[in-house]
């Protein structure tokens, strides 16, 4: 009687970047404009990524859109919207630089989506504080964490692109359930906690510059 043979099939890698603490502050705050390609295809190279999530935040100015729905947001649908706000009568200066900037938030978004992240965009909210000022908020933490749960029979490792100290419990709790952690983060904005939990295992980001950076032709 013939025997089957056993196929294994070896559980892939995953990565989650958590946009607003990486590149918080874009290109003046990292030095050098980010060529998105590049990144995804170095997490492929270098680390054997197969699924790549992005976690960022837009202001969507009255798009109709709810987080019940569990739909993600349908930018072609949002930079139409954006659009047609922008074509109003009697809106100020400030509000068009603003709108303006969202409108290109949004086509950075899906240029995104067409080289292969999986996008987990949320609408910023815009909270008063206890000075009567608008604070705008946009916390994907929560985003982030769910995902690294909810995916974690899938994936045997994982790629970090956060030095936001809020992770170390679940990314803790991942590594004593024997999944492989690397982090990869800008050294001076990366908590001692996720440094000492990954030891050898963290990258700073700034070495990557010449990987990385966006060259304009």
């Amino acid at each position: 009687m013939a025997h089957s043979k056993k196929v294994f099939t070896k559980k892939p890698i995953y990565a989650f970047i958590d946009a607003s603490n990486l590149f918080y502050g874009g290109a003046k705050s990292l030095g050098w404009k980010i060529d998105y390609k590049k990144l995804l295809k170095y997490l492929k190279e270098k680390y054997s990524v197969s699924r790549t999530f992005y976690y960022g935040g837009i202001e969507i100015f009255g798009f109709d859109y709810s987080i019940l729905e569990r739909q993600p947001i349908n930018l072609r649908k949002l930079i139409s919207h954006l659009k047609n706000k922008l074509d109003q009568q009697g809106i100020s200066e400030g509000q068009i630089v603003l709108i303006d900037r969202n409108l290109q938030r949004a086509k950075f978004y899906l240029n995104l989506e067409k080289f292969g992240y999986y996008l987990r965009i949320k609408p910023v909210k815009i909270f008063v504080n206890e000075n009567g000022k608008p604070v705008k908020k946009a916390n994907c933490d929560v985003d982030m964490t769910f995902d690294l749960m909810r995916y974690m029979q899938q994936y045997a490792g994982l790629v970090a692109l956060t030095g936001d100290g809020d992770f170390a419990p679940v990314l803790c709790y991942l590594k004593s359930k024997g999944r492989e952690i690397k982090i990869l983060a800008r050294g001076e904005r990366t908590a001692k906690e996720l440094k000492q939990l990954v030891g050898a295992d963290f990258r700073d980001f700034h070495y990557l510059r010449e990987i990385l950076k966006f060259e304009t032709k």
